[in-house]
C-alpha cells in the first residue's frame, strides 16, 4: 500500500469561517476527510497533518523520507515565503504536488510567487473542494496508479 503525507500549512484550520466567499464553507475536517476516502479509492493511506508552525512542518516533511511515497501539501502563505520548507521538500525523494484552494496567481501580487513549486512535479489551484482530491489524483498518475 502506498502511503501519501498531506499537510497543511498556516490558517488552514480556519476553513469555514475564514473569508468562506475565497475558500468556501467546507473545515479542513471536510477537506481531509473527502481527501482520504479519494486517497483509499486508489489503494493509498493517507496521513494529514496541520500547522501554524513552519518548524513542525519541516520536520513532518524530513520525517516523511523512506516512510511516505508522495507529499500532497497546501502551505498557505509559507507557499510564498518559506524556503526552509523547499530545502526540506526539495530533499524528499517521492512525488510532491503543491495544492491551493483559490488560485494565488488571481490574487494578491505577493501570492503570485511559489518558492515550493520548483521543487514539486506540478501544482493544483483555484479548484475550490476538489484541489485536494486533484492533487491525489496527480499522485496516482506519477506512481502509475488507477483507481480501485
Amino acid at each position: 500500500m502506498t502511503s501519501i503525507l498531506l499537510l497543511s500549512g498556516p490558517n488552514l484550520n480556519l476553513l469555514g469561517t475564514r473569508e468562506p466567499a475565497v475558500y468556501g464553507t467546507d473545515t479542513l475536517d471536510d477537506h481531509v476527510a473527502r481527501a482520504t476516502k479519494w486517497a483509499a479509492s486508489y489503494g493509498f493511506t493517507l496521513e494529514h497533518l496541520q500547522s501554524n508552525h513552519e518548524g513542525v512542518l519541516i520536520d513532518a516533511i524530513h520525517a516523511a523520507r523512506g516512510h511516505h511515497d508522495a507529499i500532497v501539501m497546501n502551505a498557505g502563505a509559507f507557499t510564498h515565503t518559506s524556503w526552509a520548507i523547499h530545502d526540506a521538500l526539495a530533499a524528499f525523494e517521492g512525488v510532491i504536488v503543491e495544492v491551493h484552494l483559490s488560485n494565488p496567481a488571481a490574487r494578491e501580487p505577493f501570492r503570485h510567487t511559489s518558492v515550493l513549486a520548483p521543487v514539486a512535479h506540478g501544482s493544483i489551484a483555484g479548484f475550490g473542494r476538489n484541489s485536494y482530491l486533484l492533487g491525489i489524483d496527480a499522485v496516482a498518475q506519477l506512481l502509475g496508479r488507477s483507481p480501485a
